[in-house]
């Protein structure tokens, strides 16, 4: 979390952001007249820490900036642009900067310096996009999005499941940048894991997004496997002996999650294909070899997604079916009770018209007779219902 960074030892310290108002063409870098309201923050003078969240010239939303050449991170002692300009100068290694929900802001700096497209940095800015690949010039724009397990003792119908986030990633020849949103998805146990295989992180820049896309793949299928827990217990709960009593909002709570999970995976599909099979500039050939075993991996917890939906569909349907056996039942014992009791109110309504000439008022053993005969019929009609079953 950008609230959270540890300082970077082997960064050092970047250096703050010059003045870059006046800043000419340098080996290709064009001018970036937008960094003069940024480069307001940082002053000429001693070097900052741009890893720094409270320090740095760029605000609170940099987590890190590195400078990588063959694979190895490079302890540069130069600010973000003289980092730049030393990359695109020698023609050797790149750029990552890594950014957490950065201010439209603290981003225009960045944007002018790298020569992002607007449209792309509004979407990176702003967030809440689909997943998508885009190609702007020399530059390719990717969104991810990120999905993480909510952790709960029990389901409840307002249980919250499955918590999404985006990852937005700008790719060029010499740079990555790193935008993104939400309280999960850190990306700094991935960068690790990549400094401990320089050969990889020397296939340049499409290899750092190769890495980001099969981490945030990984994570989908990770989160799969914890809400089919979810699932089984739901649909043990369901073919219990008193599964008619569960609360079906803990069904319909888990595939709304699930509808959060599938509109995180399933869009992601094309964009896949289209970095594993489209000729790209910044992509080799070798490096799209790998985005089709993600892509596979993709196919594979959506699939997944799917299976839990028309299983979440079943066990609803298996509940319901169980709420109206049950009602069914209740009904057949309402019934057979109301047969019971109409025998003597029928009998006791028929001597309560107050005739004058009934036989049975002026009998001596009238009254018990009728009790017998309705206690007989009550006593019969029990035992009927009793051997069929609805009582």
């Amino acid at each position: 979390m950008a609230g959270n960074l540890r300082k970077v030892g082997s960064l050092g310290k970047v250096g703050s952001l010059r003045k870059v108002g006046g800043l000419r063409k340098v080996g290709g870098l064009r001018k970036v007249g937008g960094l003069r309201r940024v480069a307001r923050l940082g002053r000429r003078g001693a070097r900052v820490d741009l890893s720094h969240p409270a320090r740095s010239p760029l605000g609170s939303s940099v987590v890190n900036c590195v400078t990588y050449r063959e694979g190895v991170r490079q302890p540069v002692g130069r600010d973000l642009v003289e980092s730049v300009e030393h990359v695109r100068k020698t023609d050797d290694g790149f750029v990552w900067l890594g950014l957490h929900e950065p201010t439209e802001r603290e981003f225009a700096g960045v944007a002018d310096l790298f020569d992002l497209h607007p449209l792309a940095v509004e979407d990176a800015v702003h967030a809440h996009q689909r997943p998508k690949v885009e190609r702007y010039d020399h530059t390719l724009f990717a969104v991810f999005k990120t999905v993480c397990y909510v952790e709960h003792t029990e389901m409840t119908a307002t249980s919250e499941v499955v918590d999404t986030g985006e990852i937005m990633v700008f790719v060029g020849r010499d740079f990555v940048i790193t935008v993104r949103h939400g309280r999960h998805g850190s990306l700094g146990p991935l960068r690790e894991e990549l400094e401990g295989a320089p050969e990889q992180l020397a296939q340049g820049p499409a290899a750092v997004l190769h890495a980001i896309a099969d981490h945030v793949v990984d994570g989908y299928l990770a989160v799969t496997d914890a809400v089919q827990s979810d699932i089984d217990q739901v649909e043990t709960a369901v073919f219990a002996p008193d599964g008619e009593r569960l609360d079906p909002g803990r069904i319909y709570q888990l595939k709304r999650e699930l509808l959060e999970l599938k509109r995180a995976v399933v869009p992601l599909g094309r964009p896949l294909q289209v970095l594993a099979t489209q000729p790209m500039r910044v992509i080799a050939p070798e490096i799209q070899a790998y985005f089709r075993d993600v892509d596979d991996h993709l196919k594979r917890a959506a699939e997944q997604i799917a299976a839990f939906d028309e299983l979440l569909n079943s066990i609803l349907q298996a509940h319901l079916a169980q709420v109206t056996v049950a009602q069914n039942e209740d009904m057949r014992k309402i019934t057979a009770w109301a047969a019971v009791i109409a025998v003597p109110t029928m009998v006791c309504g028929m001597y309560g018209m107050n005739f004058d000439h009934m036989p049975e008022r002026h009998w001596q053993y009238g009254y018990p007779l009728v009790m017998s005969v309705v206690a007989a019929i009550c006593f019969a009609l029990y035992r009927g219902f009793r051997r069929s079953g609805w009582l």
